[in-house]
């Protein structure tokens, strides 16, 4: 499965992150689909260029034309004047192998969990933090996957 390698790369390079967004809401058991993977990184330019690094070795590519660099220096202007908060990466060969990084919230701030599935270890953002995460998000479906998460 893709989240798989993703998630191995991520641990081979060291990478500080969780798996947030639909695949962790499912994974906490609360089912719900979703195409892309989001993942939120403990907030360092370090981790920030391992990340870029690793997708661009498992073939994705930035849709925006920046670069870790970039999103760290400009993180605060991004989100404020662009209304960007995921960093999005995709593969041209494959544009069902979707990524985001999610840079208006720092792992730092989280606790996390590891998950044993069929296919190896993925790593995610706890259930209670993953929930505080979405609220402060209001969006339509972060409401609705706070419901899942609360009747599990």
């Amino acid at each position: 499965m893709f989240i798989h390698k993703v998630c191995n790369a991520f641990e081979q390079a060291k990478i500080l992150y969780a798996v947030v967004g639909g695949y962790a809401v499912a994974l906490h058991g609360a089912p719900r689909g979703t195409l892309d993977i989001d993942f939120v990184l403990r907030w360092s330019l370090e981790n920030l260029e391992k990340a870029e690094a690793a997708l661009k070795a498992l073939g994705l590519v930035s849709v925006i034309p920046v670069d870790a660099q970039a999103i760290f220096t400009f993180r605060d202007e991004y989100i404020k004047n662009k209304n960007l908060i995921a960093w999005h990466f995709y593969n041209p060969v494959n544009p069902s192998e979707q990524v985001d990084i999610i840079i208006n919230y720092d792992l730092a701030k989280a606790t996390t969990k590891t998950v044993q599935t069929q296919s190896g270890k993925i790593k995610i953002m706890s259930k209670n933090d993953l929930i505080a995460m979405k609220r402060i998000s209001g969006r339509l479906q972060d409401l609705e996957d706070i419901k899942s998460l609360e009747q599990v």
